[in-house]
């Protein structure tokens, strides 16, 4: 088993140092299956054959409601039960007022916390995110920018009928209202971050069922014309290119 301290070990010669592949797209596109075909995800290992590693708040929360024993399907929880864990309201979607469990304060500080330790070893990342907050993730490519990674999109698009038919056969379905309202925020995105990444971007369609040989080879196309074209190239951040030499000279003087 891959260890978190042997990630923080690895050197500056090492797959995917210094780039960052932001996944967007609303509940029910098919994330975490098209991450794996683009990938070569395992299931339960969110190590990358590319050298990226997955930063997912999604899984930490899933992992966290099945080990307390409250299980992942949110929607058919009682209301007050869904805020407690959530700390949002199931029917209006906004935060509540008072004392809540905590429970999702916790995963995302314990994804932040491994986002941290990667970025300070600069090691390639795939961040897992929905795509319905455009500031959210205008700040964190601007600031990654900042330490020196070079940035990509990959955005799994689908059509409404399709995310909100994966949602209610998912192990962790949300309230339609949340889907819905994530969709149309998310194709209101689209253009926005097109001009955001410039070049450094792909829509994936992922509407369509695929049966698992044409899914395999639908990736497998998919990750070679952009996923492998991309973390390959020489790190382009100037900034970037200051740490790997700095890197590299301290490595000569061990």
């Amino acid at each position: 088993m891959i260890k978190l301290v042997d990630l923080l070990n690895e050197g500056v010669f090492d797959k995917g140092i210094l780039k960052v592949v932001f996944l967007a797209g609303g509940p029910g596109s098919g994330k975490t299956y098209a991450a794996r075909g683009l990938f070569g995800l395992p299931k339960k290992i969110n190590l990358s054959y590319t050298g990226l590693k997955m930063v997912n708040y999604d899984s930490e929360f899933e992992k966290a409601l099945n080990k307390f024993g409250f299980g992942t399907e949110l929607d058919a929880m009682p209301d007050e039960v869904f805020a407690d864990l959530t700390g949002f309201d199931k029917k209006t979607d906004q935060p509540v007022k008072g004392v809540h469990s905590g429970l999702r304060d916790y995963t995302k500080a314990l994804t932040k916390e491994r986002q941290r330790l990667y970025e300070n070893g600069r090691l390639g990342m795939i961040i897992d995110g929905t795509g319905d907050d455009y500031a959210k993730i205008a700040d964190n490519k601007s600031r990654l920018e900042r330490i020196g990674y070079d940035c990509y999109m990959v955005f799994i698009n689908t059509s409404m009928e399709i995310a909100l038919h994966r949602n209610n056969t998912r192990k962790r379905v949300l309230p339609k209202k949340l889907v819905t309202d994530s969709w149309h925020a998310c194709q209101k995105n689209i253009g926005r971050f097109q001009g955001l990444f410039k070049g450094n971007i792909v829509v994936v369609d992922n509407s369509k069922h695929l049966e698992e040989d044409d899914a395999k080879k639908k990736f497998d196309s998919l990750a070679k014309t952009y996923i492998d074209k991309f973390v390959k190239k020489p790190t382009k951040n100037p900034k970037g290119k200051n740490w790997i030499r700095h890197q590299k000279i301290l490595k000569k003087r061990k």
